[in-house]
């Protein structure tokens, strides 16, 4: 089969206006168009189809997974192809999902559009620049941070201690070197010397607050409400105090209005932010997913990462804060992936071995049972095949389903696009027939620390907690400040339901150590730092950056 990129080029793109239109009821004149085959939806069109509470609301469908493996489970690509087989079934559907940033896309992904014939499209511009969203958020974000070393410079009225300066730099790519830097080098002309660092953009809480917005107005009281520093006198400073957060918002005034592209067979896909999974909710943005809604019939989008990880942010941060509620599913596996659970290694995965199977089940089965039981979702599981997936192997696995009371459907969407995930979207409309209300893992109402005890025990099996003190003290203080109603977002490992990422199945009974605790005041939630979490990642040995280029032709190559 041809690879991912050399499928979307060989694709006949449908013009965006036309999709629109057709699958859409958007007009023309709603449109920022960004050549042909991508767009932006105007923003005051967005907002009024927001504040049209006549408007009928879609039903939303989201996409989590197993715990994440090397050997890739594929939640976009069954998004994608959900959303194409549920139109071929004459369900109106679009689908909503995060944009690529470019340190994974020049690391190790080389491209995150799906894959197979389950692709958004044109993929090569979607992996790379787009429309300039994250360009938007990066300067947004350095504006605040050289606006902070500047009022320092310039006799610091505020009172900031240059030792309290929280607000890191970003910029778009895995470089390791800028973990940690000194700025302000060179003599008194250059500021005051200090230690700093840069993170990825995905990790900078602007882009977090760029997917959580509701309107132009949110936006810029979230931007004001970030919290940059202290005072020596150990008070907040916020952007608002240094009165940039109007600027900021200026920066960002195009990037909030969601994109708009196709998949390869012509289903519309909101392809909108992208927040990191980990240190952030990890999903695409509040406008795009709303507007969806009023848009489609159905809507599919995903959350980042596992349902242990990623599901949880999606109920518990963004539907709490944006009024959202999912009525159905979808726990994406692979065969190869639950054998890696059971301990074999990716040398080995592609050897039929039922025995690992149904040792490595253990994880499919806890985030099932974290979507029906936790969440109060009805689900479907949907495994992605594989070529090398063998007949004993998959029926073990629709065995398995029926002894537990839950579907496994064999999705074959990366081979035959919409055709081979039939079976699944039939699934899902019977599914999410029936209105749910989602339930919260836990109450805003509770303190901080039990947030985090109810997340840890209920849906990572953990005995408890560790809090050192110093993190009880930051706790504790955070909570006389008022922030301690906020919801709690866990950054740790994806790769295991504990802290360590090598620790496989399903384990319970383990301690969850809580490292530091964030405030993310403008995003409106506390970062909970659990073991070793990066921010600013580092290229391997053998980048994807190596295999990418372009011919003299201006063709892109290897950006799979």
């Amino acid at each position: 089969m041809p690879s991912d990129i050399e499928i979307a080029q060989s694709a006949r793109l449908r013009r965006i206006v036309d999709v629109a239109r057709e699958r859409l009821g958007v007009g023309e004149e709603h449109l920022i168009p960004y050549g042909h085959h991508k767009a932006k939806i105007a923003l005051p069109y967005v907002q009024a189809l927001h504040a049209d509470a006549g408007r009928a609301e879609g039903r939303l469908v989201l996409v989590t997974a197993v715990s994440p493996t090397p050997a890739g489970e594929g939640k976009t690509t069954t998004t994608v192809g959900l959303g194409d087989a549920l139109n071929r079934i004459g369900r109106r559907t679009a689908i909503a999902l995060r944009e690529p940033s470019l340190g994974p896309v020049f690391g190790v992904k080389g491209g995150a559009a799906g894959g197979g014939l389950a692709q958004v499209v044109p993929m090569e511009d979607i992996n790379l620049h787009f429309t300039g969203d994250f360009s938007a958020v990066a300067l947004a974000h350095n504006l605040l941070a050289a606006c902070i070393d500047n009022h320092v410079h310039h006799g610091n009225a505020l009172g900031i201690d240059v030792r309290r300066i929280t607000w890191r730099r970003v910029v778009d790519l895995n470089d390791r070197a800028l973990r940690r830097i000194t700025v302000g080098l060179g003599g008194a002309a250059n500021g005051f010397p200090r230690e700093e660092g840069f993170d990825i953009i995905a990790a900078s809480e602007v882009m977090a607050i760029l997917c959580l917005a509701t309107s132009l107005a949110d936006l810029k009281r979230r931007l004001g409400a970030i919290v940059v520093a202290e005072t020596h006198a150990r008070q907040p400073v916020h952007a608002r105090d240094l009165k940039v957060h109007g600027a900021m918002a200026v920066l960002l005034k195009d990037a909030l209005a969601p994109n708009l592209v196709q998949t390869l067979e012509g289903t519309p896909a909101l392809v909108h932010g992208g927040p990191f999974g980990n240190i952030a909710h990890g999903c695409n943005s509040v406008m795009a997913t709303r507007t969806a809604l009023k848009l489609a019939d159905y809507v599919v989008t995903e959350a980042g990462f596992g349902a242990d990880l990623g599901a949880e942010k999606f109920i518990d941060i963004k539907c709490r804060s944006a009024g959202l509620a999912p009525q159905a599913a979808v726990v994406v596996a692979t065969v190869r992936a639950l054998k890696y659970q059971a301990g074999v290694e990716l040398p080995d995965l592609a050897r039929e071995d039922v025995a690992a199977l149904a040792r490595g089940v253990v994880n499919l089965q806890r985030h099932v049972q974290l979507v029906r039981e936790v969440y109060g979702l009805p689900c479907v599981v949907a495994v992605n095949h594989f070529a090398q997936d063998t007949p004993a192997e998959l029926e073990w696995l629709q065995r398995w389903g029926g002894e537990n009371g839950v579907r496994v459907v064999v999705a074959r969407h990366w081979a035959e696009g919409g055709r081979g995930a039939e079976d699944l979207a039939h699934e899902v409309v019977r599914l999410a027939a029936a209105p749910v209300t989602p339930q919260r893992v836990y109450e805003l109402e509770m303190p901080l620390a039990d947030k985090l005890r109810t997340i840890a025990t209920q849906v990572y099996g953990a005995a408890d907690i560790v809090l050192p003190d110093d993190v009880r003290e930051r706790l504790a203080r955070l909570e006389r400040m008022g922030h301690g109603a906020l919801p709690v977002c866990v950054a740790k490992t994806p790769a295991s339901f504990t802290a360590d990422p090598g620790v496989r199945g399903a384990p319970r009974g383990h301690l969850l150590p809580v490292r530091e605790v964030r405030l993310a005041a403008g995003a409106g939630f506390v970062v909970m730092v659990c073991g070793d979490v990066m921010t600013m990642p580092g290229l391997p040995k053998v980048s994807a950056a190596e295999r990418i280029d372009i011919g003299d032709d201006g063709r892109i190559v290897g950006l799979d």
